[in-house]
């Protein structure tokens, strides 16, 4: 909860609610009450769902979020999102905390798929998922419900046996 202001900031901005499904919260209270829901379920026992703030290593600055919501236990698979805010887009930050995320699943969740999405005109997006490694599997039409419309969605996906991409 120590974030909730700069929560409530990043969800606010027009930048960052452009390929958002969520909307921007009407206040700062249904920003608090998103966070308490994941609060809760980081702290449950057998969570499936994993959300991270990403800060700088020096100082601890606040720059975005993260998170994995695992499927089905059989199937060994996530999905993972992120969403940074815009003053640190374009740096590697986003794809430096995707490829943590999907090392995290890997390695400690012994996951067997990754799997991502974005709208078709999210290029900075699918571009983060590329240099992580992930491979388009798909392109799906009209989607996601956007503000300016539908939208289509381009399908992303990592496997355990993939190579991960260092840098």
């Amino acid at each position: 909860m120590e974030d909730l202001d700069q929560i409530h900031a990043l969800h606010s901005l027009e930048e960052t609610d452009r390929y958002n499904t969520l909307g921007i919260p009407k206040d700062k209270e249904e920003t608090r009450l998103v966070c308490e829901g994941w609060i809760a379920e980081n702290t449950r026992e057998k969570n499936n769902r994993f959300i991270f703030v990403v800060e700088l290593a020096p100082g601890g600055q606040f720059i975005g979020v993260t998170g994995m919501k695992l499927g089905k236990e059989t199937y060994r698979n996530a999905e993972v999102w992120f969403k940074f805010h815009p003053d640190f887009w374009n740096k590697g930050y986003a794809t430096e905390a995707l490829r943590k995320l999907i090392a995290f699943g890997f390695d400690d969740l012994h996951l067997h798929r990754i799997e991502a999405g974005c709208a078709t005109e999210n290029t900075a997006s699918f571009k983060v998922m590329e240099k992580a490694g992930m491979t388009r599997e798909a392109h799906t039409r009209q989607l996601l419900p956007l503000k300016s419309g539908w939208a289509d969605n381009y399908g992303y996906a990592i496997l355990s046996t993939d190579k991960r991409t260092a840098n």
